[in-house]
């Protein structure tokens, strides 16, 4: 487990992570909830007692723990499930700031929940998700989370507690004397890579692995970001492509956890931007009603790839929060079925409407499932004036 200095430190990093999120400076006075699991609670009294200090409003919040969530989906009724607090929208228009802790004590209890009951909550509370990302665009709210080392996540690793915990350690920088000032170097490294990507007129990706052979569009007016502190760690550099111009086939080596299942070897292969065929080696039943959430968790809302210079992270974690951060030898890549990140629109997000991102190929849905591969590969981009030129190979960008 993580020692007082260290957890110290998280909180540290935290706080650098949700201030570079927002983009925005706090004010005295401004709400920051600190959404936490039972196993968190200590990182979230140090974090309480920092927010106070630098002058924010800290609002804590315990998570209900995994038996009352599963309880839940198991004895709600349709007009419970769909039910949300009067005070909900109130809420979501008012914080300024999210820090969120998760320290899973179990990867699948909601492994014999029936999928469309989960699906059916998470719709009714969309317009949450709609008001958060709408305040986001406006920098008026920031968010940013993390993973604390647990017994449940180590088991599903593969790992020892005291190995999976170093695995995060060195992640974070809490074995450094000033992790926050690392955090800021690495920022400043990904934010060089990105304005090289960024200034490429590139028409398309050409992505080639063992398993892989795909080509991902683009689109107009995008950028791509990275290492902006929503997660930490975050070492990926992404981008939310147009995802009508998915082709090919994908495959995730990485096994993933996702609402309580466990699922191996996915396979997809997309014609005209949507997944055509969806095949995995464990979890293909859940995998296949996950493409069935809505009309937007066929298409992909990100593309991203983890520079392998950046990440200390080398072993498979069971978690996706460092899973697609992984560096390992060859660097990882992922893609996202579902929602995109409308920040990844190079102009003023205030003009982004519903219509527009449609227009521009922005992925809406209620999923956003990460999927990982960490296969040697090369990334070719195809720009506009027909020049190809390879800009990530051997997990590193060369560009």
């Amino acid at each position: 487990m993580l020692t007082e200095k260290q957890l110290q430190k998280y909180a540290d990093v935290l706080i650098w992570g949700l201030k570079k999120a927002r983009k925005k400076k706090y004010k005295k006075g401004d709400i920051v909830v600190v959404q936490f699991d039972l196993g968190a609670l200590r990182l979230a009294e140090i974090l309480q007692v920092k927010l106070l200090q630098i002058g924010l409003n800290p609002l804590i919040k315990m998570s209900g723990t995994e038996t009352m969530v599963r309880d839940f989906y198991m004895n709600a009724n349709n007009d419970q499930l769909v039910w949300n607090s009067p005070w909900s929208r109130k809420y979501a228009k008012n914080i300024n700031g999210g820090i969120c802790l998760y320290a899973s004590e179990d990867l699948t209890f909601l492994k014999d929940v029936d999928s469309k009951k989960i699906a059916k909550s998470a719709i009714s509370r969309k317009f949450l998700k709609d008001i958060f990302e709408r305040r986001g665009q406006e920098r008026e709210y920031g968010w940013t989370l993390c993973c604390l080392p647990t017994k449940a996540l180590a088991d599903g690793a593969g790992m020892n507690l005291k190995d999976y915990t170093n695995q995060i350690v060195r992640a974070c920088y809490l074995d450094t004397i000033d992790p926050v000032k690392e955090c800021e170097n690495m920022y400043k490294s990904s934010q060089s890579i990105q304005k090289r990507l960024n200034h490429m007129l590139v028409k398309s990706y050409h992505i080639k692995s063992l398993s892989i052979d795909m080509v991902i569009t683009l689109g107009d007016n995008r950028k791509w970001l990275g290492a902006d502190g929503c997660n930490i760690p975050s070492f990926e550099i992404f981008t939310s492509p147009d995802w009508k111009g998915t082709e090919g086939v994908y495959y995730a080596d990485f096994p993933s956890y996702r609402n309580g299942n466990y699922v191996k070897g996915v396979k997809l292969v997309f014609e005209k931007g949507k997944v055509v065929k969806a095949s995995a080696e464990k979890g293909e039943k859940f995998l296949k009603s996950q493409l069935e959430t809505d009309g937007g968790a066929k298409g992909i809302g990100e593309f991203a790839l983890t520079d392998k210079r950046f990440s200390k992270i080398n072993a498979f974690m069971a978690d996706t929060l460092f899973d697609e951060n992984y560096g390992g030898e060859h660097g990882s890549m992922h893609i996202a079925l579902g929602d995109s990140y409308t920040d990844t629109y190079d102009g003023n997000l205030k003009t982004m409407t519903k219509a527009k991102k449609k227009k521009l190929g922005f992925n809406d849905s209620l999923i956003h499932w990460d999927l990982i591969n960490t296969e040697r590969k090369t990334v070719t981009a195809k720009l506009y004036d027909g020049n190809e030129v390879i800009v990530y190979r051997d997990g590193k960008f060369i560009i």
